[in-house]
């Protein structure tokens, strides 16, 4: 997803990882002119309901038009979260948000200044290293990390194509500085890849075939992730740091065009969690224990039509697991499972209700704080965050 190819049949699970954005990628009545005011000030605004406290942030430029706005996609033990905005003309740019509330903005050199081109950040690591990729003008990706203290590195794959929509896709960092992603190479076909700090790479390739997604390694450099066989249906994969490759599919996983297994987070344990798409192209969440034990689950209130349903997005290192839910109406709304199955709903404030409105719960920490975006009732995201 990221810059995957989109089908027919995937148009939402890349709305899922990329949060809407895209339109560029995907990703007011009174509540708007309130939040431009917001935007303009640099403020953010804090609900507290004698429970967690959810705090809202628009990154500096962010474009208040449909499908514009701000895109978080990761945060860090120190509570630092990063992410994208997209601007008034759809260009792409990478922000940091420290614990304090400051918000810093960051275009990777050579990033592309188009509609749909730009820095796209996806993880912070616990350092505060930053992991992502950027489109330049001819529309094709490069990795990059950005230090702490600002400093860029580019690279590329081995491998990695070098026409529009290739390249290489960085998604995920952990504390040792290893990066993982995936390229695509001139005919298309996905590789998996990891970086070490010095600079070297190992890719890999699931099962024969390209890597569909490789959004997350553990600090132990272990790897969970996505591939697709010759019908687009997708299975899971675990890859330990000694490189051994586990595949596996979640019970009840369609094997129709799109459908399948998506683990989408890997915690210290090396338990994983994701979403997978059944027969009927519902979507039901699943946490992978270590011992490769599987259970599924269904968010109260999730719709049972296409598309809609549980999508898990992320395990922090206690066990619980974050994500969204669609409803009957494909708005979505923020969930958290306790590690005793417990599920806990919830909603940001000034969240739409609208066809692929509402509450995007993204990543969340050992801390409980949980990031993500919501989009309003004009279409346009805001960033937040859940703690407590």
């Amino acid at each position: 997803m990221n810059s995957r190819s989109l089908t027919t049949t995937t148009k939402v699970t890349k709305t899922l990882k990329l949060g809407i954005a895209a339109v560029v990628q995907y990703r007011r009545t009174a509540a708007l002119a309130f939040c431009l005011a917001l935007c303009t000030l640099g403020l953010g605004i804090t609900a507290s309901a004698q429970g967690p406290t959810v705090t809202t942030f628009d990154a500096p430029g962010a474009g208040m038009g449909a499908q514009q706005g701000t895109y978080p996609q990761s945060v860090n033990e120190a509570g630092a979260i990063t992410g994208w905005y997209t601007d008034l003309r759809f260009v792409n740019h990478g922000f940091v948000r420290n614990l304090g509330g400051t918000i810093t903005t960051f275009d990777a050199p050579g990033a592309g200044t188009g509609a749909g081109r730009g820095t796209l950040a996806y993880s912070v690591s616990p350092a505060g290293v930053i992991a992502g990729y950027y489109q330049d003008a001819n529309s094709v990706s490069h990795g990059f990390l950005r230090g702490s203290d600002g400093t860029f590195t580019t690279f590329d794959a081995p491998g990695a194509g070098t026409g529009a929509g290739q390249g290489t896709f960085a998604d995920s960092i952990n504390e040792a500085g290893e990066v993982t992603g995936n390229y695509a190479d001139a005919n298309f076909v996905r590789h998996g890849f990891v970086r070490v700090p010095d600079g070297s790479f190992t890719s890999f390739d699931a099962a024969g075939v390209g890597v569909g997604v490789v959004p997350n390694v553990n600090p132990a450099g272990a790897i969970t992730g996505t591939y697709f066989d010759a019908s687009n249906a997708h299975h899971g994969f675990v890859r330990a740091p000694d490189g051994t490759l586990t595949t596996f599919d979640a019970l009840h996983a369609g094997t129709g065009n799109g459908q399948g297994t998506y683990p989408l987070s890997i915690n210290p344990s090396a338990a994983v969690a994701g979403a997978y798409l059944d027969a009927s192209s519902l979507y039901h969440g699943f946490l992978r224990a270590p011992d490769a034990t599987l259970v599924t689950f269904d968010a109260p209130g999730a719709g049972t039509g296409t598309f809609q349903g549980t999508y898990a997005v992320s395990i922090n290192p206690a066990g619980v697991v974050t994500g969204t839910y669609f409803d009957t109406k494909t708005a979505f709304h923020g969930f958290q499972r306790a590690p005793d199955g417990t599920v806990t709903t919830f909603d940001v404030p000034s969240a739409g209700t609208g066809f692929l409105q509402g509450t995007f719960a993204l990543r969340n920490n050992a801390a409980g704080v949980i990031t993500g975006y919501y989009v309003d009732s004009a279409n346009v995201a805001h960033g937040f965050l859940r703690s407590g």
